[in-house]
């Protein structure tokens, strides 16, 4: 990356993150996904793991903040992640502010442990949810593997995304219960097929489209996820639960 050579030294390793920002100035995914040599991508450090040569893994976390606040020098494209020890509700409200995607909490008097999931940091998502209509499934070993969900348009229905997230097999039993009388030969969705998969596999092509049975949109479902992407579809989704109160056709894009 351009001016990485300049902010840290030879035979240092830090770990960080690529953030890519929008018109507003605001951290986008979506302009991540689209970034080109020009657009205004920042590499944030927030750990080290290797100085000049050094392990220094083993050092407790504040240690290793010290160390890289010491060798990193800023610019334009690399800039260091500073840490904050404020109540995690205030630090959540203003990550919403933002709509940062979510918060890293990490204990100051542990060691790096790469690729372990140990009890000395925890992230919390900020996700946001609507409620989808489900007009089709693919099929799995319990009934269902994953819902397929939109939203109405027009007065038609919209695809936005296939759903793994959030279904026990207990669940995915009684959803293809509740499913399985409502079961039609053609796609209800107006949206489909598309040209491709997209980066991230949620579009359905008209291939993809074989492995899915249909069902009339009776069913509407309150769903959590992370944000829209520029192609219409939503990352990251999750089932949180059924809604029996709520009309499908009043189910829009919110």
């Amino acid at each position: 990356m351009r001016g990485l050579n300049d902010a840290i030294a030879a035979d240092t390793a830090l770990d960080g993150e690529l953030v890519a920002f929008d018109d507003a100035g605001l951290p986008s995914f979506n302009a991540l996904q689209n970034a080109t040599r020009e657009t205004n991508v920042v590499f944030f450090a927030f750990d080290i793991l290797v100085s000049e040569g050094q392990d220094v893994k083993m050092l407790p976390l504040r240690a290793r903040k010290a160390l890289l606040s010491r060798i990193f020098h800023a610019n334009g494209h690399i800039q260091l992640s500073e840490h904050f020890g404020r109540p995690l509700a205030k630090f959540i409200e203003g990550v919403k502010k933002i709509s940062g995607e979510g918060v890293v909490a990490k204990r100051l008097d542990t060691p790096y442990q790469p690729g372990r999931r140990s009890g000395s940091w925890s992230k919390k998502r900020m996700n946001i949810g609507q409620e989808f209509v489900i007009g089709g499934f693919t099929p799995g070993s319990n009934g269902i593997d994953a819902p397929v969900v939109g939203y109405y348009e027009g007065g038609k229905p919209i695809y936005a995304a296939r759903v793994r997230a959030g279904l026990a097999p207990a669940s995915r039993r009684e959803l293809y219960g509740l499913l399985k009388p409502h079961i039609v030969m053609t796609c209800p969705f107006a949206n489909l097929p598309e040209a491709t998969s997209g980066r991230w596999g949620q579009g359905l092509t008209a291939a993809k489209m074989k492995e899915c049975i249909w069902v009339r949109p009776r069913l509407v479902a309150n769903f959590e996820f992370l944000e829209w992407t520029d192609s219409n579809h939503v990352r990251h989704i999750k089932f949180v639960a059924l809604r029996s109160d709520k009309d499908p056709i009043t189910v829009i894009r919110e």
